[in-house]
């Protein structure tokens, strides 16, 4: 069986969960909106398929899931926010949720070139493939992000 690797070379969990996506939301004025991230390998330019995304990664093996969460928040974004399970995600890839101040500072990780806080409506359109998405609705269904 060949190791799964991330897009930086460090190994994936060989056993569910592989990795974990956090939603983060802001309040503001326009409501409630959800981070998103553009990753930078196809380009900045790349809208397809896992262009934006929530923030995400892979589980390390051994690794704690919340632990994998909380690293991967702050890898990709610089953030240090609690973070709560949600039942929005899989066995394979739960999704948890997190609050920022609405004046929070984003930094970016090489993995991404820009971000964007957004309504629910407008992540969950420039999120592809539908299953990147589908949390984004459902927290947006749930009023958990409220």
């Amino acid at each position: 069986m060949t190791e799964q690797t991330t897009w930086d070379g460090k190994p994936v969990s060989p056993e569910p969960p592989f990795g974990a996506s956090i939603l983060v939301t802001r309040r503001g004025t326009g409501g409630i909106k959800f981070l998103l991230l553009h990753r930078a390998h196809e380009g900045t330019d790349y809208e397809g398929d896992w262009a934006w995304t929530p923030p995400s990664g892979a589980r390390q093996p051994g690794e704690d899931l919340t632990a994998s969460a909380r690293r991967e928040l702050l890898e990709e974004t610089g953030l240090t926010l609690e973070i709560t399970p949600t039942e929005f995600g899989t066995t394979d890839w739960p999704v948890f949720i997190a609050e920022a101040q609405p004046d929070c500072a984003v930094t970016l990780s090489a993995e991404h070139d820009r971000y964007e806080w957004l309504r629910a409506e407008e992540a969950i359109q420039l999120c592809q493939p539908a299953e990147v998405a589908a949390p984004i609705a459902l927290a947006n269904q749930s009023n958990l992000a409220e």
